[in-house]
Parts: C-alpha cells; sequence; structure tokens
C-alpha cells in the first residue's frame, strides 16, 4: 500500500486556538472511546486499531506545539504549552486507568485471537497491558484519585523543571569590549561571540551560557578569572547559588523525587527505580548498581591515572595548583596538544556543515542503501531548518525528518530526536514516520560556513542513528514501531553505534572537506586524532558513572527527601567515585534535565548500558568491513526495522549471533587491561 508523509503545517499555527482545538479533539477522542467500551467481542480490528488511531490523531496535534515550545521558545507558546500539556497529562491517566479498554485488552490477550497475531501485534498487546499496570488501573477510590493528582503535578513539575534551566541559561551574559580578555580563543569563537554581540545590538564580544560559547570559555580563555565566573555562571544555573534565585529549582527537585516515590508505593513498588526498571531490559535497579560498580572498578585507576597527569602537568607548565574544574577543559586541551599535537580545533575547517551533513547522508546511504534528498519549499519554523525524505533501494519513501542543527537564543539546550509523526497503517495508505533532529551545533558566523567540531559531528551522528530507527522501521502498528515499545536502555543502541563511522578513514572521506580547500582531512590529523582518541577516557566514564549512580541512588530512596539530602548523596558519590572535586556552590542536578524534565529517570544508566551493546554491534561491522553490505543490511532488518516487536535483547542476539560482551567497549574506550 502507497506510504504518505504526513506533515505538520507550522506556519498555520495559532498559539490563540491550540487550547480551544486539543479540549475539542479530546472530546471527540472521549466519545469514540466510550463506544469501545461497549464492545463485546473485541478483536484487533474493532478496538486496538481504533484506539491506535485515536492516540495518533492527538500524537499529530500535540507533537509540533510541543516542539515549537522548545526551539522556539516565547511567553505565549509557553503558556499555551503548560495549559495544554496539563489537560493531556490528566487525559492519558484517565485513560491508562480506564478499567474497560485494560478489561478488553486482556480479553484479547488470554483468547484465541492472540495465537494469530504477528509477533509485532502480540507485543503491542503485551506493552499495553504493561502499560496500563503501571498506569495505576487497579487502583480504586481514594489511590485512584491520588495517582491522577500526583501525574498532574509531576507534569507541571517537570515542565516547570525545564522552564526554569531555560531561563536562568538565556538570562546570563557578559559582554567583553576589550579583545585582550579573550586571549587564547580561536578566531571562530571570537567571531561568534562578536556575532552575538551583533545579534543583541552591541559592541564588543558577548558570552553566553549556550554551549559553544561555554565551551570556547572553558576550553579556550587564557584568563582563569573569566573560565572560574563562567564555569560558576553555568554550574550554578536555576539555583540559589545563581544569579537568579527566583529560578531555583531546588523545591522542584524535592517534589519531584516525593512525587514519583508517591507514584511507585502506589503501584506497590518499594521505589521509583524498581518502578523504571519493570518496563527496561535490566532486572533490577540492583543489577543497575552492580553494572555501574563493575564499570567503575575498571574506570576509576585509569580515571586517577589521567587525573594525575594532568594534576602535574598544570602545576609544571601553568603553575595551576590545585586544579579546579575550571581549569580541566582548558588544561586538558593544552595538555592532548603537547601529548598528540593535537587539538579539537584543528578538525573544524575540515568539517563544515555543508559537507558534514551530505556526508552523513551518504555514509548512512551506503551503510543501509537509502537515499536522502532536500525536500524543496517546506514549511519550517526557523530560517535554518531544512526538511529531507528518505527514499529506499526501490525508490519508496520510508519517512522524512526536520533538521534544526545550530544553537539561537530560545531554544532547549542539548541535542534530541523526536518523534513527529509515527508509522501506522491506515485504512488506506501508510502513514510514514517523520522526525525531529535538532541540536545545538556552532551556528555560521558572518561569511563563514558553520564549522564543526569532531565532537559536534559525532553528535550529528548519534542523533541521527535515533532518526533512522524512527523512521526506518517498517512496523505498522504505531506503538511498536521505530523507537516505540523499546526498552529505554536499549533505545541508545542505533545511535551510539552509528558514532563509530566518525573516526574511520572511508567514511571520514565522505564527511570532510576542508571548507577553503576542499582537501579531505588528512592522513596525519587523522592518525593523531585516533591516537587522542581516548585521552582521559576514565576520567570521562567516571563522569557518566557519576551521573547515573546518582540518578538510581535518588531514585531508590523510599523517605522523602529534602534537598539538602540530595545535595549530600550527590557528594557522597562524588567521594566515591568523581577524580576532580567540585566547590561547594555547584548545583549540577538544579539543571539535569536529563532526569527531573526527560524521561532518563532511575534510567540515565542507559548510555553506559547500550554503549555496551553499540560497541559489540559494531565489532561486527569491524570483523565484516564497515561498510559490508551483508552486515548493514542485517543490522538495518534486525534492528532498525524491527523497532519494539521483539524484546532488544533478543533482536541483538539475532544479529549478532550471541549475547552482549563488554569486550569491544573496554577496547573502544582504552580501558580493557
Amino acid at each position: 500500500m502507497q506510504g504518505k508523509l504526513l506533515l505538520p503545517s507550522f506556519s498555520s499555527i495559532q498559539f490563540s486556538e491550540v487550547e480551544t482545538q486539543l479540549d475539542h479533539m479530546l472530546s471527540v477522542a472521549n466519545e469514540k472511546i466510550a463506544q469501545l467500551e461497549q464492545i463485546e467481542s473485541p478483536d484487533w480490528d474493532n478496538f486496538i486499531y481504533p484506539l491506535d488511531l485515536i492516540n495518533n490523531d492527538i500524537q499529530r496535534f500535540w507533537s509540533p506545539v510541543r516542539h515549537l515550545n522548545s526551539v522556539m521558545n516565547s511567553d505565549k507558546v509557553r503558556e499555551v504549552y503548560n495549559a495544554c500539556r496539563s489537560k493531556l497529562s490528566a487525559w492519558q491517566t484517565e485513560i491508562g486507568q480506564n478499567r474497560a479498554l485494560f478489561e478488553k485488552t486482556s480479553q484479547i490477550a488470554e483468547g484465541q485471537l492472540m495465537a494469530g497475531f504477528s509477533t509485532g501485534q502480540q507485543k503491542a498487546i503485551t506493552d499495553s497491558l504493561l502499560g496500563f499496570r503501571l498506569g495505576g488501573v487497579s487502583l480504586e477510590g481514594e489511590q485512584k484519585e491520588r495517582f491522577k493528582a500526583n501525574a498532574q503535578e509531576l507534569s507541571k513539575l517537570t515542565s516547570q523543571f525545564q522552564d526554569n534551566v531555560m531561563d536562568a541559561t538565556k538570562a546570563w551574559d557578559k559582554l567583553i569590549t576589550d579583545p585582550a580578555a579573550l586571549a587564547g580563543f580561536p578566531q571562530s569563537s571570537l567571531d561568534l561571540a562578536r556575532q552575538a554581540a551583533d545579534n543583541n545590538d552591541q559592541e564588543g564580544y558577548r558570552l553566553t551560557l549556550e554551549f559553544p560559547s561555554y565551551y570556547a570559555v572553558m576550553t579556550f580563555a587564557d584568563d582563569r578569572a573569566l573560565r572560574e565566573e563562567v564555569y560558576t555562571a553555568f554550574t550554578t544555573r536555576a539555583s540559589d547559588q545563581g544569579p537568579n534565585p527566583g529560578w531555583d529549582n531546588a523545591e522542584v527537585i524535592e517534589k519531584i523525587v516525593e512525587l514519583r516515590m508517591e507514584k511507585a508505593r502506589l503501584l506497590g513498588f518499594d521505589n521509583y527505580a524498581q518502578y523504571s526498571v519493570a518496563s527496561k531490559m535490566v532486572e533490577s535497579p540492583e543489577q543497575v548498581i552492580g553494572f555501574i560498580d563493575e564499570l567503575a572498578d575498571k574506570a576509576s585507576p585509569q580515571a586517577q591515572k589521567d587525573f594525575a597527569q594532568l594534576t602535574e602537568y598544570a602545576k609544571t607548565h601553568h603553575n595551576i595548583d590545585p586544579v579546579q574544574p575550571w581549569d580541566t577543559g582548558y588544561l586538558s586541551n593544552k595538555l592532548k596538544k603537547q601529548l598528540f599535537d593535537f587539538s579539537e580545533e584543528d578538525l573544524k575547517p575540515y568539517f563544515p556543515a555543508s559537507v558534514a551533513v551530505p556526508g552523513l547522508f551518504a555514509v548512512t546511504g551506503r551503510l543501509f542503501n537509502i537515499e536522502i534528498t532536500e525536500v524543496p519549499d517546506a514549511d519550517v519554523w526557523h530560517e535554518d531548518v531544512k526538511l529531507y525524505q528518505i527514499n529506499d533501494q526501490q525508490g519508496r519513501v520510508r519517512g522524512a525528518f526536520y533538521m534544526d542543527n545550530y544553537a539561537r537564543e530560545n531554544k532547549r539546550g542539548g541535542a534530541w530526536m523526536d518523534v513527529c509523526v509515527g508509522r501506522m497503517q491506515t485504512e488506506d495508505s501508510t502513514q510514514l514516520p517523520v522526525a525531529y533532529l535538532t541540536c545545538n551545533l556552532t551556528p555560521p558566523v558572518g561569511d563563514e560556513p558553520a564549522l564543526l567540531t569532531h565532537s559536534e559531528l559525532t553528535t550529528l551522528f548519534h542523533e541521527f542513528g535515533h532518526g533512522l530507527h524512527h523512521m526506518l522501521t517498517l512496523v505498522d502498528y504505531p506503538s511498536v514501531a521505530g523507537i516505540s515499545g523499546v526498552e529505554w536502555d536499549a533505545v541508545e543502541l542505533p545511535s551510539q553505534f552509528l558514532e563509530n563511522w566518525c573516526w574511520e578513514r572511508e567514511s571520514l572521506d565522505m564527511v570532510s572537506g576542508h571548507y577553503q580547500s576542499g582537501e579531505k582531512l588528512p592522513q596525519e590529523l587523522l592518525d593523531k586524532a585516533r591516537a587522542a582518541k581516548n585521552f582521559q577516557s576514565g576520567m570521562a566514564t567516571v563522569r557518566q558513572l557519576e551521573f547515573a549512580l546518582f540518578d538510581m541512588q535518588l531514585h531508590r530512596q523510599q523517605q522523602a527527601v529534602d534537598y539538602k539530602q540530595v545535595q549530600a548523596l550527590l557528594n557522597d558519590i562524588r567521594d566515591k567515585v568523581a577524580v576532580v572535586k567540585v566547590p561547594e556552590f555547584v548545583r549540577f542536578q538544579n539543571a539535569f534535565s536529563h532526569i527531573f524534565a526527560g524521561g532518563y529517570a532511575a534510567g540515565y544508566f542507559s548510555y553506559k548500558w547500550a554503549e555496551v551493546l553499540s560497541s559489540d554491534a559494531y565489532s561486527k561491522f569491524e570483523e565484516n568491513g564497515i561498510f559490508d553490505e551483508k552486515t548493514g543490511t542485517e543490522f538495518l532488518q534486525c534492528i532498525l526495522e524491527r523497532g519494539g516487536t521483539e524484546k532488544a535483547i533478543d533482536l541483538f542476539v539475532e544479529f549478532r549471533g550471541r549475547k552482549p560482551e563488554i569486550d569491544a567497549l573496554l577496547r573502544h574506550t582504552g580501558l580493557a587491561a
């Protein structure tokens, strides 16, 4: 059946009307659900499919509104978003607690029809039943009402957390009029700071807490006091230690943790961590702690060596003792240059976005037999945004994506892939998947093109891996198509997997080209980059483990915690794991959006857990060739096309021929014994 791309009309969204439109949609949805509740002999076509259609209509309406709140934020957009999000949360909770829908889904699962369904249909039904249970369907009376109120409060608080981070980030800037104060800055970073001032009708150089600006100061500024000032502003965002205590997230964190704990207790779990892992690959929070401890045992000795080396270098060459956190990026860049005659800045001229982005498309096109072309005259939300279409080798359209690459004000920090439209079989066609791919890369400056660091190139590949997982699915049931239905601790597999092509000669020739000469990345530079690849990998690993352990231990609490206890927990974990000691004023957790505003609560370990899978998966390409057609097809067919139709571990074993092993991760990160 012919596929269709159903794209949002961004230019026609009237935020003054969105809430009224949502009210109407929810009213219509409730009427349809009331009819489904009366069906006596439910099956896929008369019950599951109509329920999917209801959810799909709401998802397609809400997706562009949610997205614009993240990338074109304003007071009006935020006001409408928060009002509508509250209503949607209440509606979704009602659906999750709808006993009639649960019983009819159970009736299908326990009946004779189930055996005749495809693996994907069976998984969709099984996942749905788990969703009902985790959504409080078994609750009665006062507990049921409390669960609803809990969901409402959590929805508001997680949104408030993100708003506070965005506002605190946007509120700080520093204008510098004397270029000597920015000694050490490469020309590209100076130009970016000058452009930021120009855009704000100022003379001089404007520093902000947007990542490209923050990174430039922490990596290149010779002025130690300036580094300390910017570091302090960044690490105290949304806290009472920052310049704008009105956006302090301390109380928000307390309430979020308490509400999550209550939610888990209402459902019979001891803590929120148990609730979280109920839908993941891992079997228990204790298994996660064991995994983190195992990695820490392997990484900590190397991390301590890394920091000892940095400390000695700082003392000998820069008369800095002790090394402070605002020194580490700067000194590490200098030390890397001394050890390997290499700096990230050396690579930037070879990765103009105008070459790297088409190169990314060429790499994935060769890997998975797809072709990616720009869609002209697309309706988008900002002039930087482009729409692309994916076709397979038969010429069939497989999906599309919006690419919004560059940092700007009123745009959420970080990088992410989000679902715009999911794949679904409808009566007359196949609704094809559409994704949002969002980064905060260094933007073009003046007449110069956007030049990417190698880290930014890796970020681009990472998010595109998520996008391919969503867009290349061949599953027609929305709850298990693409990334849907994939256990959260496996969802990073395709993204981290694709990063590996940022290190290979053959693929780098496809994504590099000097912005002036067109020359490919020289072999000498690549050799240096590879030699420096695992520079301070021990320090980087334990930092990620610190975040993962804090997240898991915080959500294992069985009693309400106040903010002082949250800080004490993090301090204790740092004492055990971290090698770089941070000052008392640091409030990293107040801007830890992954776990307090995103989907990673009691799940941040997923990055390292999935890295075991991604490294092991890539090792098969190392064995057979990084563009081996057979291996690429197997990854496409076993992982990308199958979505959440089966357990992630089963799909991995089908691709790899065995269960995952940690050896490849240790080798790739330089931690192998």
